[in-house]
């Protein structure tokens, strides 16, 4: 069994996915971004999200969704998804008992998730940037980046290498670069 987690994200130009307050802000909403996001999400067998990111976009299209959370015991399942406490069982295990027969694993985030699976734990990152835009003081893509590393240092260190960086879409400006294992 083979769970290939592809992680998606997008950040500020100092890898920032949130603001100072911890919320998604306006600055990185991008159609063009979000409509690839949502094609991800939707060809994926699992999404693994944080709490955070959970309750502030609702699993509204019902996808099969594991919620990392410090808030239950081991995994559990209720009407919105299953709860995951990485606390109490290795990702590992608790993606063998949902998906047996391995997958594809979409990991939207937010920092608590990155960091659990860490760099060298995705088979892809799907790295949007939106130019231009900073985000001082906000949540950084991985922790290490509040510290000053950079996401792509990460990424590399990680065993990831960088595809092409494209422009998706000019006008705001907002590229993707996709990062693979080789």
């Amino acid at each position: 069994m083979h769970h290939a987690l592809i992680a998606h994200a997008i950040v500020s130009d100092d890898d920032r996915i949130a603001d100072a307050d911890g919320r998604f802000p306006d600055a990185l909403r991008n159609e063009a971004d979000w409509k690839q996001f949502q094609a991800a999400l939707d060809a994926a067998a699992l999404t693994l999200v944080g709490r955070a990111s959970h309750e502030a976009a609702p699993n509204t299209k019902r996808r099969r969704r594991l919620i990392l959370s410090h808030r239950v015991r081991g995994l559990v399942e209720d009407g919105e998804g299953w709860w995951f406490n990485a606390a109490d069982m290795p990702l590992g295990e608790a993606l063998a008992r949902l998906l047996p027969e391995g997958g594809t694993v979409a990991v939207p985030g937010g920092q608590a998730v990155f960091d659990l699976v860490g760099p060298a734990g995705f088979a892809e990152f799907h790295l949007a940037r939106a130019h231009g835009v900073r985000l001082s003081g906000g949540r950084g893509l991985f922790s290490a980046c509040e510290q000053g590393a950079a996401a792509a240092d990460l990424l590399a260190a990680g065993g990831l290498v960088p595809g092409p960086a494209e422009l998706i879409d000019p006008d705001a400006p907002v590229s993707l670069t996709v990062w693979r294992r080789p």
